[in-house]
């Protein structure tokens, strides 16, 4: 006696057939994934960038948990991958990670993803990572796009060694006193900026590390995309009317081998920030570290520097005492 085939509408055949994706409107099956946490790496603009391993897992997993559900919808929708889209970002993490944690334990899969790239890379996710493999559940890295590697690659600057540093603060005196940290460390640099800081920042990168090949790069992979190469002094100049819209990535080349030692004029902003908010002492030891000069010449420079805010300090409290005697 034949046996009877399986009915297809069962729950079961209904969950496979609906796990798949589609491109160029062939539809391909996609298997359910096996429990575990899924960092699953997304295009940074072109959405044709996705693997197809991505989009076999994106279609296999129980749940996505993203940053903008908005926004991993527009990738789901491109594919026609039918998902449960879950947020999780830095403002609701530590109520969604129990969660998380609890359909793990329960045999789930959970796919992590960004807004674009690589998740972890300057977006949330390492406190989820770590108490997932903390709870012994299986964590896979889904390798993709990024814009810190794509920016590398088309900067035409070294690439055996770099630093990624991520945002710069946003307060000028806070991102001048990074900056000229950054500048002692011998790599190429990689940091991100919002389109509104791009002048500002440019303007800070050419007064402390001046003559250095950088590399602008904007809307990467995307329509309008742009690569500016250029000294940074060149590139503050440029900086009077940018393009403030999109993505930027920043690439600094590493330093010479003879500029070990800052220039005067950036010595002498360091010291006037540090002076702004600390002791003479506690300035000179902090210029002295990322000046390469010696403490002597560092020490006497900070004094001449700190008579003068005093002299500017007594002169200008005169002048508003004065204004306010000659007040009615």
């Amino acid at each position: 006696m034949r046996a009877k085939p399986a009915p297809i509408n069962t729950p079961e055949a209904q969950d496979a057939a609906s796990r798949g994706f589609s491109i160029d409107a062939h539809r391909l099956a996609a298997p359910k994934a096996a429990p575990g946490l899924y960092l699953v790496a997304t295009p940074i603009g072109n959405l044709g960038d996705i693997t197809l391993r991505a989009l076999q897992t994106l279609a296999g997993v129980d749940v996505i948990a993203c940053e903008d559900t908005r926004i991993t919808r527009r990738l789901t929708e491109r594919y026609a991958i039918a998902a449960t889209l879950k947020p999780y970002h830095e403002h609701n993490a530590e109520a969604a990670r129990p969660k998380i944690l609890h359909a793990l334990a329960q045999g789930g899969s959970v796919a992590l993803v960004s807004d674009a790239g690589t998740p972890l890379i300057s977006d949330p996710g390492f406190k989820l990572v770590r108490e997932v493999c903390a709870a012994g559940h299986p964590v896979h890295a889904l390798p993709g796009p990024s814009s810190v590697l794509a920016a590398l690659s088309v900067a035409a600057l070294p690439t055996d060694r770099f630093f990624f540093e991520g945002f710069l603060p946003v307060k000028s005196a806070a991102r001048r006193a990074r900056l000229a940290e950054l500048a002692r460390i011998d790599a190429t640099l990689v940091m991100f900026e919002s389109g509104n800081r791009m002048q500002a920042t440019l303007t800070d990168l050419g007064e402390i590390m001046g003559e250095r090949e950088a590399a602008v790069c904007r809307e990467l992979t995307k329509l309008h995309e742009e690569v500016r190469r250029a000294p940074l002094a060149e590139l503050a100049r440029q900086a009077d009317a940018p393009e403030t819209r999109g993505e930027f990535v920043l690439v600094i080349g590493p330093p010479a081998a003879d500029a070990d030692v800052m220039a005067s004029d950036a010595l002498d902003g360091l010291l006037r920030e540090q002076l702004a908010a600390n002791s003479v002492k506690d300035a000179v030891a902090h210029a002295v570290a990322l000046s390469g000069r010696p403490r002597r010449e560092v020490y006497a420079r900070a004094l001449e520097l700190a008579k003068n805010l005093h002299k500017n300090l007594h002169k200008n409290l005169h002048k508003d005492l004065r204004g306010s005697d000659g007040e009615d």
